[in-house]
Protein backbone atom coordinates (compact mmCIF):
# COMPACT_ATOMS: atom_id res chain seq x y z
CA UNK A 1 0.00 0.00 0.00
CA UNK A 2 2.81 2.36 0.77
CA UNK A 3 4.51 1.54 -2.38
CA UNK A 4 1.17 2.56 -4.13
CA UNK A 5 0.95 6.16 -2.31
CA UNK A 6 4.18 6.88 -2.86
CA UNK A 7 3.70 6.44 -6.59
CA UNK A 8 0.95 8.35 -6.16
CA UNK A 9 3.01 11.39 -4.84
CA UNK A 10 6.06 10.91 -7.19
CA UNK A 11 3.46 11.27 -9.84
CA UNK A 12 2.27 14.43 -8.01
CA UNK A 13 6.05 15.72 -7.57
CA UNK A 14 6.71 15.20 -11.47
CA UNK A 15 3.79 17.01 -12.29
CA UNK A 16 4.60 20.10 -10.64
CA UNK A 17 8.05 20.36 -12.20
CA UNK A 18 6.33 19.71 -15.92
CA UNK A 19 3.54 22.49 -15.40
CA UNK A 20 4.82 25.20 -12.61
CA UNK A 21 5.97 27.12 -15.78
CA UNK A 22 2.05 27.54 -16.56
CA UNK A 23 1.40 28.73 -13.07
CA UNK A 24 1.10 32.23 -13.90
CA UNK A 25 -0.08 34.08 -10.89
CA UNK A 26 3.51 33.26 -9.02
CA UNK A 27 5.76 36.57 -9.10
CA UNK A 28 9.06 37.44 -7.78
CA UNK A 29 8.63 40.46 -7.05
CA UNK A 30 6.98 42.07 -5.23
CA UNK A 31 7.04 38.31 -4.08
CA UNK A 32 4.24 35.87 -4.76
CA UNK A 33 1.87 35.08 -1.39
CA UNK A 34 1.86 32.15 -2.99
CA UNK A 35 5.84 31.44 -2.40
CA UNK A 36 6.01 32.83 0.73
CA UNK A 37 3.12 30.55 2.07
CA UNK A 38 5.22 27.83 0.80
CA UNK A 39 8.75 28.88 1.84
CA UNK A 40 6.90 29.05 5.45
CA UNK A 41 5.61 25.24 4.65
CA UNK A 42 8.67 24.16 4.58
CA UNK A 43 10.68 26.23 7.09
CA UNK A 44 8.07 24.51 9.50
CA UNK A 45 8.42 21.58 8.09
CA UNK A 46 12.52 21.57 8.64
CA UNK A 47 11.98 23.02 12.48
CA UNK A 48 8.92 20.84 13.36
CA UNK A 49 9.80 17.15 11.88
CA UNK A 50 13.42 16.85 10.13
CA UNK A 51 15.68 18.69 12.40
CA UNK A 52 13.95 16.54 15.69
CA UNK A 53 14.70 13.40 13.04
CA UNK A 54 18.00 14.71 13.01
CA UNK A 55 18.25 13.76 16.42
CA UNK A 56 17.12 10.40 16.00
CA UNK A 57 19.65 9.81 13.02
CA UNK A 58 22.65 11.07 15.32
CA UNK A 59 21.69 8.06 17.93
CA UNK A 60 22.14 5.75 14.89
CA UNK A 61 25.35 7.31 14.14
CA UNK A 62 26.80 7.08 17.73
CA UNK A 63 25.61 3.17 17.60
CA UNK A 64 27.42 2.47 14.38
CA UNK A 65 30.50 1.03 14.46
CA UNK A 66 32.04 2.94 10.93
CA UNK A 67 35.36 2.40 9.33
CA UNK A 68 37.40 4.88 7.39
CA UNK A 69 36.16 8.07 6.40
CA UNK A 70 32.44 7.86 7.87
CA UNK A 71 34.38 7.54 11.49
CA UNK A 72 34.90 11.18 10.87
CA UNK A 73 30.91 11.74 10.98
CA UNK A 74 30.15 9.26 13.64
CA UNK A 75 28.71 11.49 16.31
CA UNK A 76 27.92 14.68 13.34
CA UNK A 77 24.47 14.52 11.84
CA UNK A 78 24.16 18.29 12.20
CA UNK A 79 27.70 18.91 10.59
CA UNK A 80 26.06 16.61 7.39
CA UNK A 81 23.40 18.91 7.61
CA UNK A 82 25.76 22.05 8.11
CA UNK A 83 27.46 20.53 4.64
CA UNK A 84 24.35 20.44 3.11
CA UNK A 85 23.61 24.00 3.88
CA UNK A 86 27.36 25.29 3.01
CA UNK A 87 26.87 23.03 -0.45
CA UNK A 88 23.70 24.58 -2.22
CA UNK A 89 24.99 28.17 -0.56
CA UNK A 90 28.22 27.66 -2.52
CA UNK A 91 26.32 26.74 -5.63
CA UNK A 92 24.15 29.39 -5.58
CA UNK A 93 26.86 32.14 -5.51
CA UNK A 94 28.72 30.49 -7.95
CA UNK A 95 25.75 30.94 -10.36
CA UNK A 96 24.77 34.79 -9.56
CA UNK A 97 28.85 35.13 -9.96
CA UNK A 98 28.34 33.71 -13.19
CA UNK A 99 25.33 35.76 -14.26
CA UNK A 100 27.38 38.86 -13.17
CA UNK A 101 30.41 38.29 -15.44
CA UNK A 102 28.46 36.77 -18.44
CA UNK A 103 26.72 39.81 -19.17
CA UNK A 104 23.67 38.26 -20.59
CA UNK A 105 21.18 37.84 -17.67
CA UNK A 106 22.38 34.20 -17.54
CA UNK A 107 25.19 31.95 -16.12
CA UNK A 108 27.36 29.91 -18.63
CA UNK A 109 26.32 26.60 -19.74
CA UNK A 110 28.78 25.11 -17.79
CA UNK A 111 27.69 26.85 -14.82
CA UNK A 112 24.07 25.62 -15.79
CA UNK A 113 25.02 22.01 -15.55
CA UNK A 114 26.99 22.03 -12.39
CA UNK A 115 23.41 23.31 -10.94
CA UNK A 116 21.32 20.98 -12.27
CA UNK A 117 23.31 18.53 -11.56
CA UNK A 118 23.23 19.40 -8.23
CA UNK A 119 19.26 19.36 -8.17
CA UNK A 120 19.07 16.36 -9.78
CA UNK A 121 20.92 14.84 -6.87
CA UNK A 122 18.56 16.45 -4.29
CA UNK A 123 15.17 15.63 -6.31
CA UNK A 124 16.74 12.01 -6.55
CA UNK A 125 17.32 11.50 -2.53
CA UNK A 126 14.04 13.86 -2.35
CA UNK A 127 12.00 10.97 -3.96
CA UNK A 128 14.52 8.00 -2.26
CA UNK A 129 13.43 9.55 1.33
CA UNK A 130 9.64 9.20 0.11
CA UNK A 131 9.96 5.38 -0.19
CA UNK A 132 12.59 4.37 2.51
CA UNK A 133 11.74 7.37 5.47
CA UNK A 134 9.76 5.57 7.97
CA UNK A 135 6.66 7.37 8.47
CA UNK A 136 4.24 7.26 11.58
CA UNK A 137 1.13 6.96 9.79
CA UNK A 138 -0.21 7.37 6.06
CA UNK A 139 -0.39 11.26 6.90
CA UNK A 140 3.36 11.26 7.87
CA UNK A 141 3.71 10.79 4.00
CA UNK A 142 1.24 13.32 3.24
CA UNK A 143 3.07 15.49 4.98
CA UNK A 144 6.13 14.95 3.88
CA UNK A 145 4.74 15.40 0.18
CA UNK A 146 2.89 18.53 0.59
CA UNK A 147 5.84 20.10 2.28
CA UNK A 148 8.28 18.87 -0.47
CA UNK A 149 5.60 19.25 -3.23
CA UNK A 150 4.93 23.38 -2.53
CA UNK A 151 9.45 23.49 -1.83
CA UNK A 152 9.76 22.19 -5.60
CA UNK A 153 7.00 24.96 -7.12
CA UNK A 154 9.73 27.43 -5.67
CA UNK A 155 12.99 25.92 -6.89
CA UNK A 156 11.59 25.54 -10.35
CA UNK A 157 10.66 29.68 -9.99
CA UNK A 158 14.20 30.22 -9.21
CA UNK A 159 15.83 27.85 -11.28
CA UNK A 160 13.83 29.31 -14.25
CA UNK A 161 14.47 32.80 -12.87
CA UNK A 162 18.12 32.07 -13.28
CA UNK A 163 18.69 30.00 -16.02
CA UNK A 164 15.84 31.53 -18.24
CA UNK A 165 14.73 29.02 -21.34
CA UNK A 166 17.54 26.60 -21.45
CA UNK A 167 15.76 25.51 -17.89
CA UNK A 168 12.57 24.92 -19.65
CA UNK A 169 14.45 23.03 -22.35
CA UNK A 170 16.69 20.39 -20.75
CA UNK A 171 16.59 21.18 -16.81
CA UNK A 172 13.09 20.92 -15.56
CA UNK A 173 12.98 17.41 -17.66
CA UNK A 174 16.48 16.30 -15.97
CA UNK A 175 14.61 17.32 -12.48
CA UNK A 176 11.92 15.27 -13.54
CA UNK A 177 14.04 12.01 -14.42
CA UNK A 178 15.53 12.88 -11.44
CA UNK A 179 12.46 12.29 -8.73
CA UNK A 180 11.57 9.27 -11.05
CA UNK A 181 14.99 7.42 -10.38
CA UNK A 182 15.04 8.04 -6.99
CA UNK A 183 11.61 6.45 -6.30
CA UNK A 184 12.50 3.39 -8.31
CA UNK A 185 16.00 3.15 -6.84
CA UNK A 186 14.27 3.24 -3.00
CA UNK A 187 11.49 0.32 -4.43
CA UNK A 188 14.71 -1.82 -5.26
CA UNK A 189 17.20 -1.06 -2.75
CA UNK A 190 17.43 -0.54 0.65
CA UNK A 191 20.15 1.46 2.41
CA UNK A 192 21.57 0.78 5.91
CA UNK A 193 20.09 2.88 8.05
CA UNK A 194 23.40 4.83 8.45
CA UNK A 195 23.49 6.08 4.96
CA UNK A 196 19.26 6.39 5.34
CA UNK A 197 21.06 9.21 8.47
CA UNK A 198 23.46 10.62 6.81
CA UNK A 199 21.21 11.60 3.64
CA UNK A 200 18.35 12.80 5.71
CA UNK A 201 20.94 15.21 7.32
CA UNK A 202 22.36 16.79 4.08
CA UNK A 203 18.77 16.75 2.80
CA UNK A 204 17.80 19.09 5.89
CA UNK A 205 20.64 21.52 5.35
CA UNK A 206 19.84 21.57 1.50
CA UNK A 207 16.57 22.31 1.83
CA UNK A 208 17.32 24.93 4.84
CA UNK A 209 19.43 27.21 2.45
CA UNK A 210 17.38 27.00 -0.70
CA UNK A 211 13.54 28.41 1.61
CA UNK A 212 16.14 31.03 3.35
CA UNK A 213 17.56 32.52 0.11
CA UNK A 214 14.18 32.57 -1.43
CA UNK A 215 12.86 34.36 1.62
CA UNK A 216 15.28 36.28 3.02
CA UNK A 217 16.33 38.46 0.16
CA UNK A 218 15.15 42.47 0.81
CA UNK A 219 14.34 42.82 -3.42
CA UNK A 220 11.91 39.73 -3.25
CA UNK A 221 9.25 42.20 -0.99
CA UNK A 222 8.43 38.93 0.35
CA UNK A 223 4.94 38.86 2.83
CA UNK A 224 6.00 38.14 6.32
CA UNK A 225 2.20 37.65 6.59
CA UNK A 226 2.15 35.03 3.75
CA UNK A 227 5.17 33.18 5.34
CA UNK A 228 3.66 33.32 9.14
CA UNK A 229 0.43 31.93 7.55
CA UNK A 230 1.95 28.69 6.15
CA UNK A 231 4.83 28.48 9.17
CA UNK A 232 1.88 28.44 11.46
CA UNK A 233 -0.80 26.73 9.59
CA UNK A 234 1.20 23.83 8.71
CA UNK A 235 3.15 23.21 11.94
CA UNK A 236 -0.79 22.72 13.48
CA UNK A 237 -1.34 20.36 10.99
CA UNK A 238 1.32 18.43 11.80
CA UNK A 239 1.37 18.71 16.00
CA UNK A 240 -2.80 17.75 15.37
CA UNK A 241 -2.48 14.73 13.26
Amino acid sequence: MEIILSFVYVIGFILIHLFSKSMKFIKDTPRSRFLSIAGGIAVSYVFIHLLPELNKHQKVLEKAVVKGIFRVFENHAYLIALLGLTIFYGLEKMVKNSIKKSGTKKPKQGVFWIHISSFFVYNALISYLLVREQYNSHWGMFFYFLALAVHFVTNDHSLRKDHKEVYDRFGRWLLTFAILLGWVVGVFTELKEIYISLLTAFLAGGIILNVLKEELPEERKSSFFAFFLGLVGYSVLILLV
